[in-house]
């Protein structure tokens, strides 16, 4: 691979990375609208675990790629993609599960109150 190729596959991962942190941003605010509701779970827990999922993918394609001796700028958005799309929404799916659950204790809670 020569220079001019890394700088073209570097350009269009880090487009992608941009693409899927605004993704991330916008599952981000759905998660923190739509979980006190209660409204939604499928979506948002679902696209949590999808993000975690791209997340891993590209930390394992950017180590392949890294000890496969490509240059610098090809493997590292990869890494870099990986790391913080497993870091950051990894840990946040049990916060997000638990908004749910305190979302659908507070409808069982009011239902009974309603029917007594």
């Amino acid at each position: 691979m020569d220079q001019q190729q890394a700088q073209d596959l570097a350009r269009i991962l880090a487009i992608g990375g941009a693409a899927l942190g605004a993704s991330c941003g916008v599952l981000g605010a759905l998660a923190g609208v739509l979980a006190p509701r209660g409204k939604g779970k499928a979506v948002v827990v679902g696209g949590m675990f999808l993000i975690v999922a791209i997340g891993v993918a590209s930390l394992i394609a950017g180590a392949v790629v890294a000890f496969g001796g490509a240059p610098y700028i090809v493997y590292y958005p990869l890494l870099l993609i990986g790391l913080v799309l497993s870091v950051v929404a990894g840990p946040l799916i049990p916060v997000v599960r638990r908004r749910y659950h305190e979302a659908e204790v507070r409808k069982l809670e009011a239902a009974s109150l309603r029917h007594s």
